[in-house]
């Protein structure tokens, strides 16, 4: 795969203001504020490049105030590394493509379901009902 590469500009008249400093300047967005967040049946993709990133059948309610997810549509489309700003060590995700940042993943996670946490900023995300990767 190869990754996408934009000027700062480029990801700044292609974004939202909150997307573009959640995706490239590593924000996070406030818990909760996607209320209408959808839920049907497809597809989540970057806001940035488009890669499938996670589906909605391994969506769950974690309760935790992002759309959380227990795994990438493959293993390839998730990278992570250290985290260690806000006094915590965590592991960041963000995607493989374009490098944006799309949150963290944590090892509390359904038990059944893998342990995986992936807590995911929605603004990070496009959906897309009509695409089942």
């Amino acid at each position: 795969m190869s990754k996408i590469v934009k000027s700062d500009q480029e990801w700044r008249a292609q974004l939202s203001d909150l997307a573009y400093e959640v995706t490239r300047k590593h924000a996070t967005e406030r818990p909760f504020s996607h209320d209408e967040f959808p839920e049907g049946e497809g597809t989540y993709h970057c806001i940035c490049c488009g890669a499938p990133l996670f589906t909605s059948e391994e969506r769950f309610d974690s309760g935790c105030g992002w759309p959380a997810f227990t795994a990438p549509v493959d293993a390839e489309s998730i990278e992570g590394s250290r985290d260690v700003s806000h006094g915590m060590i965590r592991t960041e995700v963000h995607c493989a493509r374009c490098d944006a940042h799309l949150g963290h993943v944590f090892p509390d996670g359904p038990p059944d379901r893998g342990g995986l946490r992936y807590c995911i900023n929605g603004v990070a995300m496009a959906f897309d009902a009509e695409d089942q990767a």
